[in-house]
Parts: C-alpha cells; sequence; structure tokens
C-alpha cells in the first residue's frame, strides 16, 4: 500500500496542478482498516469514476461539528460509530443521504437512517496474546477477575457501546436485560479493574499493545485482532457473547463534494465493495448480497455467523444517552 495518510493541505498540493480532476475527502480511523478502505473502496472507485479520493483522519467528532458551524468543512464522507451517525443526523450535523443515487434494497436495514448508511459491522471481542501468558481469558466475567488473569488489560477509552456492556455482563446481568443500562452496577464492576486498565483510543494503539503484551488480554474490535493474527502474532480471540456494533458513512452538513460523496457512498455500499472490505478486514459487510461473493470459509469467520451468544448493542439508546453516560464516563476515568 503505497497511499500514506497525510493531511489534506498537503495532499491538495499534490492535486494542484490538475484542477480538471474532480477530488472528495475520505475521512476514518486510520491504521489496517483505513488501508482497508482505500483497498477496497478509494482505490478502485478513483479508478471507475475519475474521482480522487484525498484521504484524513482520525475521525474527531468535535472536529466536524466545529465545521459544520463554521462552515468551513473540508470533509466529504466520514466513517464514525452507529450511535453517533443517530445523533449527528438529529443534530443537523449531516447531508441528508441521496438514495436515489445509494442504492439500499440490499443494506441491513439496522444500519440505515435518513443520515447515514453502515460502513462495515463488528464485535468487541476478548483477545489474548498467547506467547504472553499461560492463559487466556475466555469469557466477560474471566477479563474482570484479577485474580485468575493478573496483570494489564486494555479497553476502549472512549464512551462508546462496548465496555460497559461488557462489565454488565461480566457481573451477570442477562443480555435481555442490558438496557436500558444499570451505569451503577456497572461502575462498581468497573472499580474491581480501574488500576489494571490501560485504555486505547484507536484501533491501532489497541494492536500494539497487545503485540507488545503491554497488555496481553483486553477488549478489542475483531477485524483489529484478525489482522493481527495474519501478521503473525500469537492472538486468540474469545466469540463468547461478542457485543455488536456498526460503523456507518456519513456526509458532514455543508461538504463541498456532496454529489461526489454521495457516488462514493453508493460504491463503498456495493456488494463488490463490502464483500472485499470483509476479506481484508474480517469485518463483516453491511449488504446482505456480499457473503455470496466471498470464500466461503472467510465469510464463516465473520461476526454475522458468530450469533450465538451474540449481544447486540442498542444504538437508538446510545445514541438519545451517549452525552449523560459520556459525562460520567470521563469524570470516573479521571478520579
Amino acid at each position: 500500500m503505497k497511499m500514506l495518510l497525510t493531511s489534506v493541505a498537503s495532499l491538495a498540493v499534490l492535486v494542484s496542478g490538475a484542477k480538471a480532476q474532480e477530488s472528495m475527502v475520505f475521512t476514518s480511523w486510520g491504521g489496517t482498516t483505513q488501508d482497508a478502505q482505500i483497498e477496497a473502496w478509494a482505490e478502485p472507485f478513483s479508478s471507475e469514476s475519475g474521482i480522487n479520493v484525498l484521504q484524513d483522519g482520525p475521525t474527531d467528532y468535535g472536529k466536524l461539528k466545529a465545521m459544520v458551524e463554521a462552515d468551513g468543512v473540508s470533509w466529504d464522507v466520514v466513517d464514525v460509530e452507529g450511535d453517533y451517525a443517530i445523533q449527528a443526523g438529529e443534530q443537523d450535523l449531516l447531508e441528508p443521504l441521496d438514495f436515489s443515487v445509494i442504492d439500499k434494497t440490499d443494506l441491513d436495514e439496522r444500519f440505515v437512517t435518513d443520515h447515514s448508511v453502515g460502513s462495515f459491522y463488528y464485535s468487541f471481542v476478548i483477545g489474548c496474546n498467547e506467547g504472553a501468558v499461560s492463559e487466556c481469558p475466555k469469557t466477560w466475567a474471566d477479563l474482570f477477575d484479577t485474580d485468575k488473569f493478573p496483570g494489564k488489560r486494555t479497553f476502549y477509552k472512549w464512551s462508546a457501546p462496548g465496555v460497559i456492556e461488557a462489565a454488565l455482563l461480566a457481573d451477570g446481568v442477562s443480555p435481555d436485560a442490558l438496557y436500558p443500562l444499570d451505569l451503577d452496577r456497572a461502575f462498581a464492576k468497573l472499580d474491581t479493574i480501574k488500576d489494571d486498565i490501560i485504555w486505547w483510543s484507536g484501533g491501532a494503539q489497541s494492536q500494539q499493545l497487545l503485540a507488545s503484551a503491554e497488555a496481553p488480554f483486553g477488549s478489542f474490535w475483531n477485524g483489529r485482532l484478525s489482522a493481527l493474527s495474519e501478521s503473525g502474532v500469537p492472538v486468540s480471540m474469545s466469540w463468547d457473547q461478542n457485543i455488536t456494533a456498526a460503523d456507518s458513512l456519513v456526509v458532514p452538513k455543508g461538504a463541498k463534494n456532496k454529489d461526489a460523496a454521495m457516488r462514493f457512498i453508493a460504491y463503498a455500499t456495493s456488494p463488490e465493495a463490502q464483500a472485499k472490505m470483509a476479506e481484508l478486514t474480517g469485518y463483516a459487510p453491511i449488504n446482505t448480497k456480499s457473503p455470496e461473493l466471498m470464500d466461503e470459509d472467510r465469510a464463516a469467520t465473520l461476526p454475522d455467523r458468530q450469533t450465538e451468544t451474540q449481544v447486540n448493542a442498542d444504538m437508538a439508546y446510545w445514541a438519545k444517552n451517549r452525552d449523560a453516560i459520556a459525562s460520567r464516563w470521563y469524570a470516573w476515568q479521571t478520579e
């Protein structure tokens, strides 16, 4: 992969001499996920459409909001978490999607709103560096058991679906009784391992923590573990009560290249592009026609096949309560 993530400003210099070529900016989370989005979506879309897709990142919700409010939007399509997509649409920060361009017929309806469509579908799973420990945790209860599994463990830093659900599941809450989230109970459970947590704020950091064994186990996006395993790190992955969510593609309100943005999203959510993305990352496609285009052995390893004990995070609940939970979450982290 020769294309490197860099700033929009520096990339603009590269295309300043080719003004006739239409361009747009795609912003995502960086690391192996954005590398895959470049390979599966951006590069073939550019070849097919002639539209140059510049890369920026990482996704930053504060920056998106500030750009919209200042009428200075430099991003055209942004990969965001699903609950944020719902919230941002309700806050008038996003353009409505043009479904005369974007075919939503075969898109998983759980991840489609007036302002967003799913990007990929993932699970929080328990990951472990088998080369660094004698035994790996298999359940959320294991991960919260510092007597049986001493040492540092890593969790997602930001207030979003995943960690609070894991704490409640570890404490014995039934999956069908998770919502509304019992925050007092969740924080009490988190208190029991607070001193043993190393927080990761992005997928690349989570991979580094696990590969180095600074945190030999923890909660991870499944695709990041797949990528580590394929790179030769001895990673184990437990799907027990895997907690699912999805990223979404959105267009910030006031995007300068809205037409190109709609065309890009249409391509990125097509059966072929979603299948390619899934093959590269281990995340599940949100186009229901994609699995039939994939190698069956690979398709069988994706989150949409790990449903026996799967727990679906409630995106609507999180969209409604995201800010209130965040206030308590970040205050707790600094106590």
